[in-house]
């Protein structure tokens, strides 16, 4: 015959046991104190970072993106419908930096914007962080920087479910912003040994989730003028004018074969750091 008060004893020394290999609820966020968080995937936990944002007058050459991102943001901070945004195009042209840059500035008008930023390598996690910000009073830009499918379909299944596979969809409060430098996000090559048709389903899977993206901004490459009206929004702020600016501009571009605003931004401080001036 069983023993009752022993068998109780067991069960609740069980029921301890599992309680301590669970893991601990999160705890809740705190957004009163910054603008820009990062989210761990790993660990479900929110850390305020110091991000400089640029000016936005300081971003040239991709003046109707701006005003695209800034409309945008702007509807989203309003409580407007609004697409969430892919931007793509060519490395160093900006994308990233416009999008803190806009960030930030929407935010000093409307201190309730946070934006939090999302390793793609955690992109599994979205749902759950979809549901951590849901129902908040904050408005908030969930942002993916350099979002790519390298590893296959898994991560762009997660993401598409997070944007529109799930019941409840996702938050009213939550604006999902990518860049890329590719306008599908789909890997350049398919692993051959997956054969053609494993290779053309897995394409499927990665094109349509830039389906979900209703807003995509284009980023080209920059042009001689607009690289050399970038290094000059740069040295007009931080007082690098020279007479040999647009020269010297060119000499670096070339050395580094490429036109960008990186390039340009990159020039500032190789040229600011020879005068001994910080920025």
């Amino acid at each position: 015959m069983t023993d009752a008060p022993a068998l109780a004893d067991s069960l609740r020394r069980i029921a301890e046991a599992l309680e301590r290999m669970s893991p601990p609820a999160p705890t809740e966020p705190d957004f009163s104190g910054a603008t820009f968080f990062r989210f761990d995937g790993s660990t479900r936990t929110f850390q305020a970072v110091e991000t400089q944002a640029l000016a936005l007058e300081l971003l040239r050459g991709v003046e109707t993106q701006k005003a695209l991102v800034v409309a945008a943001l702007g509807r989203f901070s309003l409580r407007m419908p609004v697409n969430h945004l892919l931007l793509w195009g060519a490395r160093g042209t900006g994308k990233s930096s416009l999008v803190k840059a806009a960030s930030a500035a929407e935010a000093r008008a409307t201190p309730t914007l946070k934006l939090v930023e999302l390793d793609r390598d955690h992109l599994p996690a979205m749902p759950g962080l979809f549901d951590r910000l849901r129902g908040r009073n904050e408005r908030f830009v969930v942002f993916c920087d350099d979002l790519s499918f390298e590893a296959g379909a898994d991560q762009a299944k997660s993401l598409k479910s997070a944007l529109e596979g799930g019941v409840g969809g996702p938050p009213e409060n939550v604006l999902f912003i990518a860049t890329s430098n590719r306008r599908h996000l789909a890997p350049e090559r398919h692993d051959e040994a997956a054969g053609m048709l494993a290779a053309a389903e897995q394409a499927e899977e990665t094109v349509s989730v830039s389906d979900r993206f209703g807003l995509w901004i284009g980023f080209p490459p920059m042009d001689q003028a607009a690289y050399l009206a970038a290094v000059h929004a740069y040295a007009d702020r931080y007082n690098l004018r020279t007479p040999e600016l647009d020269r010297r501009a060119l000499q670096w571009a070339q050395r580094r074969g490429a036109r960008s605003g990186r390039v340009a931004w990159q020039f500032i401080k190789d040229l600011a750091g020879e005068r001994g001036r910080t920025l």
